[in-house]
């Protein structure tokens, strides 16, 4: 795995939440001396492991894992933060002799991984706060005036990248397109990629993510969100804006019942899948395979890339 003369290989398990990824990521290293990482920004967080569905101590114990629960929840963990950490444990894992397995659903992630990132300075702070406070339509159209390349290419009801683009353009004075040019430090064309996306049935999904956040509401999840909150950490902070954690926070605070959190955790949960499908099926290259299968019988697919 060493030899600079060829190629190193990744493999990656991408798709939405509750998906059979780390079933999956489980599997393969079954077959294969491996090391799975973390791609999923919520898991990195050492206040959520049951939460944010960390895999167990068990799942742990058996194979190797990285980038799970290494954060503490006042940090504010970067797409490019973690593709730094996350280079490094790919080549960790390659000096071990071992084939790193990428496992999680944050597109942004992988794709700075392996794209790598564009060196867009800061956001003026009073450019931002102009410009988010904009309503969509107007803020299209002073994009389409400013920067008509980067309009044409976002639906105009894409709020938060119209928002990005016009901040980008106004702050910086070029385009989000020149900027993204100038992408340094991904790994893509140095790795032997075996990539693998499951996209199962949206009601399977679904469903799935209900049974799950019901499990962790039983299961502990309640403990770790009254222990994040008695930190007094400021409510900004991703950790605080994790899936599940308003909902139990205001269960906790008497503003709603029990099961009224649980029914507002697992509406959180089926959208933001619904969101990562979405993504998933679109942006990453077509020639990586999407399974739309049971997930448990997606490993031949794997085991035969290249």
């Amino acid at each position: 795995m060493d030899s600079p003369e060829t190629k190193r290989p990744l493999a990656l398990i991408a798709g939405p939440t509750a998906s059979g990824k780390t079933a999956l990521s489980l599997a393969l290293a079954a077959h294969e001396a491996a090391t799975v990482i973390n791609a999923d920004s919520a898991q990195v967080y050492r206040d959520l492991p049951i939460l944010s569905a960390q895999p167990s101590k068990e799942e742990r114990g058996a194979v190797p894992h990285r980038l799970f629960g290494y954060l503490d929840g006042t940090q504010s963990c970067s797409a490019a933060r973690w593709a730094a950490d996350a280079t490094a444990q790919i080549e960790a894992a390659w000096h071990a002799q071992r084939l790193p397995i990428l496992v999680g659903g944050t597109g942004l992630y992988l794709r700075t991984l392996l794209d790598g990132i564009a060196p867009i300075p800061p956001i003026d702070p009073d450019v931002r706060e102009e410009v988010r406070a904009m309503p969509v339509g107007d803020a299209f159209a002073a994009l389409e005036r400013e920067d008509a390349g980067m309009a044409a290419r976002l639906n105009p009801g894409d709020s938060s990248r119209i928002a990005r683009a016009l901040e980008i353009i106004r702050s910086t004075g070029r385009s989000a397109i020149a900027w993204r040019a100038e992408k340094h430090g991904g790994i893509g064309d140095s790795v032997a990629l075996r990539p693998l996306i499951l996209l199962p049935d949206r009601e399977w999904l679904y469903a799935r993510c209900d049974r799950r956040f019901a499990a962790m509401m039983e299961g502990g999840a309640v403990a770790e969100v009254e222990a994040l909150l008695a930190r007094g950490l400021d409510p900004a902070l991703p950790v605080m804006r994790a899936i599940g954690v308003p909902e139990i926070a205001a269960m906790l605070g008497g503003v709603i019942d029990r099961e009224e959190a649980a029914a507002r955790g697992q509406l959180a949960t089926r959208r933001y899948a619904k969101r990562q499908y979405t993504w998933f099926r679109n942006q990453p290259p077509e020639h990586w395979p999407r399974w739309t299968g049971d997930p448990a019988e997606a490993l031949q697919l794997l085991l035969r890339a290249p």
